[in-house]
């Protein structure tokens, strides 16, 4: 029996995949839910399983392409149903037709050729069947770049372009990103404020007990998880920062599911704790580093980089005091947390030395006001300034 593996769905706004690397060759044996091929979108890099026990009899997309949702990558031929013949199947709609296997080229391989004027039949392919692949086309770009600038200069014929600037392929995260930073910003009217929060007993709290913690929990004490927490507690008061605005009208999330910006070297993933009201401090804590840790291993599972009902960045562990976040769509807010620093503030009419942050709210001013927002930040620094360490365990 011929088994289809799909293109899955890897986040609710996430509508193609790019095939990264297969890691079977077509006639190769491959066991259920062993690892089969690498896909990569805006949200996520994942390795897809396979669905069954079998040979990979068929590759419909190869190593470059791009597919959309549930179309399909390859045939797997049960292990039971030996010697069967996949069909030859017309192209789906949003998957380049193929060429004869000796010149067939993705498009994005062929984009990238394109946009250098690299002729194709040059390039050595070391994907499935000598295709050649988008690491190959940029291997042999590094190269033929290496190659001019080991040749003498001589003075160009036209001043287009500087003989140092370099033109950069953009990632299919990158552009994808870039798409939905641009609509976000088309979509809702953008509004940031800012509160200081008085970090101080939080610090001496985590100096206090980092070895304990580390040692009893087994991960770092950061200052994230008090304000995931904070922000949690908040979002049960303020509700509408929980919401989505929508032509219908305004959804009320029931769900507190609170996102998590993660920098990776070739871009950013917001991964998502599920039900964090729900959820103990020190679990809250385990969870944020596994999801961080496993993020930048790009070990998440489709699942876990969709559902997000709020978004928090920490873009102070980089050093960043003050920022404006742009809200992940379709929610209704995200919280930005700087960098905790310690500097002179007035309490009680003299000058103290306190360890002190900046909140960043941006948020729908469809859907949320001022006062709403200040009321949200209020409750926020309460939270964090007076927080409760009897639940730190």
């Amino acid at each position: 029996m011929l088994i289809d593996v799909v293109m899955p769905q890897m986040g609710e706004s996430v509508a193609e995949g790019t095939v990264v690397t297969w890691l079977k060759k077509v006639g190769e044996p491959v066991a259920k839910d062993e690892p089969l091929v690498a896909i990569s979108t805006d949200k996520v890099d994942v390795e897809i399983p396979s669905p069954a026990a079998g040979v990979l009899t068929r590759i419909v997309v190869q190593e470059g392409g791009t597919a959309p949702v549930e179309a399909v990558l390859a045939y797997i031929e049960e292990a039971s149903g030996a010697g069967r013949v996949p069909p030859v199947v017309e192209p789906q709609e949003g998957v380049q037709a193929q060429a004869p296997a000796t010149r067939w080229y993705s498009p994005a391989v062929l984009e990238l050729a394109k946009e250098h004027g690299v002729d194709l039949t040059q390039v050595r392919g070391t994907g499935t069947e000598g295709r050649v692949t988008r690491t190959d086309l940029l291997d042999f770009i590094a190269q033929a770049s290496q190659t001019t600038a080991a040749l003498p200069r001589v003075a160009p014929e036209s001043p287009a372009r500087p003989a140092e600037d370099r033109i950069l392929p953009i990632s299919p995260m990158r552009k994808a990103i870039a798409e939905h930073m641009v609509r976000s910003k088309h979509t809702a009217p953008h509004v940031t404020q800012i509160h200081d929060v008085d970090m101080t007993t939080i610090d001496a709290h985590r100096q206090a007990h980092h070895e304990a913690f580390l040692r009893e929990a087994g991960i770092t004490l950061t200052f994230l998880p008090f304000v995931v927490k904070a922000a949690v507690d908040a979002l049960r008061a303020y509700p509408l920062m929980n919401a989505s605005f929508t032509r219908e009208g305004i959804i009320v999330r029931q769900a507190v599911n609170i996102g998590i910006a993660v920098a990776l070297e070739d871009g950013l993933i917001v991964p998502v704790l599920r039900e964090a009201d729900k959820k103990s401090f020190l679990t809250l804590a385990k969870q944020l580093a596994d999801l961080a840790a496993r993020a930048r291993d790009k070990r998440l599972s489709p699942e876990e980089v969709h559902q997000g009902t709020f978004t928090v960045n920490n873009f102070g562990a980089f050093g960043t005091l003050i920022g404006t976040p742009i809200i992940v769509q379709p929610q209704a807010a995200i919280l930005g947390f700087g960098r905790v620093v310690k500097r002179p503030v007035v309490v009680d009419d003299a000058i103290v030395v306190r360890s002190m942050a900046y909140l960043c709210l941006s948020y729908d001013h469809r859907l949320i006001d001022g006062a709403y927002a200040s009321a949200f930040l209020n409750h926020v620094q309460a939270t964090l300034q007076g927080f409760d360490f009897s639940i730190v365990r």
